[in-house]
């Protein structure tokens, strides 16, 4: 329940069937949030004294991308993290809360997700905005929490993570441009057919592109990216995954060489187990989903590469 002025409260909880500590354990290692709660697009991870952390995290809350940056503090002896965000958004004027991890009864865990918050004006529009944000959010990532502790023994088989790079010989600046200005990408990637792209936020975009597959086939993703141009580097996660993954998350970086600048394209992908016999038949196992997955999305960003090593080479980026 909620106040009805001032701060305000939520408390969302779930009974999980895997062991305390490693439910903690899940809550505590931020930086791989993406990969495992949908909503977290990225997070910044900056250690600070023994037991805290300051996180600058990026996620959708009702259909945009809000970004914040929290301090956490962590108790594991009672398997507790608190936290409070030290630069909020708005509508959010403050927030902070509590993972409490708790050993039930017969065994399994139950975890409490608490927040507390007050709304610019604190205005009822304000107010039910950040209501519907936290519940949303923290539904999903309770769901995803319980079902990434109780299938923790097939994560090894269903995380994978594949890049691939190529030496540019020209400036860094002009291979970030290329990547960074994607709604060009229709006009210089044949296999990308289509490609919206808002930037409402500097340096936050939001793409929807529809790209070819080997098939002839036609795939639409939509997907968040972050840009950070100081350290020419790009991360993005697909807001709705194909269906062979349960998440994918993704990077383009760069770096000096001797002969010009690396190019790196990294994906991190959850093969989505349930699926994979239904997408690529009947005899199909997770080693196939993974080959099948390497070769599509490996296949795409070498493409991609390829095409900004020659752009850029010849001076047309």
């Amino acid at each position: 329940m909620m106040a009805s002025q001032g701060r305000h409260h939520t408390s969302h909880e779930i009974d999980i069937d895997a062991p305390p500590g490693r439910v903690y354990r899940i809550i505590a290692d931020a930086a791989r949030w993406p990969d495992f709660f949908g909503p977290t697009v990225h997070v910044a991870r900056e250690a600070l004294q023994e037991g805290a952390e300051r996180l600058h995290i990026w996620a959708t809350a009702n259909g945009a991308v809000r970004s914040w940056t929290s301090r956490r503090e962590f108790d594991e002896a009672a398997r507790r993290v608190t936290f409070r965000q030290e630069v909020s958004t708005p509508p959010v004027a403050g927030m902070g809360g509590t993972w409490t991890v708790d050993e039930r009864p017969g065994g399994g865990s139950r975890l409490v997700l608490t927040h507390d918050f007050d709304a610019v004006g604190d205005t009822a529009e304000n107010v039910a905005w950040v209501e519907r944000a936290t519940d949303r959010n923290s539904r999903t990532e309770l769901g995803n929490i319980k079902d990434l502790a109780e299938r923790w023994e097939r994560l090894g088989e269903l995380l994978f993570s594949f890049e691939d790079s190529v030496v540019v010989e020209g400036p860094a600046e002009a291979a970030y441009d290329f990547l960074h200005q994607a709604k060009k990408w229709p006009d210089r990637l044949p296999h990308v057919t289509r490609l919206d792209l808002t930037e409402d936020v500097p340096d936050v975009q939001l793409m929807s592109m529809d790209t070819l597959a080997a098939d002839g086939s036609t795939h639409r993703t939509e997907s968040v990216r972050v840009c950070f141009p100081e350290e020419r580097r790009i991360v993005y996660k697909q807001l709705v995954p194909p269906s062979l993954m349960a998440a994918h998350t993704g990077e383009w970086s760069m770096r000096e060489s001797g002969r010009g600048v690396r190019v790196t394209s990294r994906h991190t992908v959850v093969v989505k187990e349930e699926a994979v016999v239904k997408v690529l038949g009947p005899d199909a196992t997770l080693d196939t989903a993974r080959n099948f997955i390497r070769a599509a999305a490996g296949g795409n960003s070498m493409a991609t590469l390829t095409l900004l090593k020659e752009s850029v080479e010849s001076g047309r980026a």
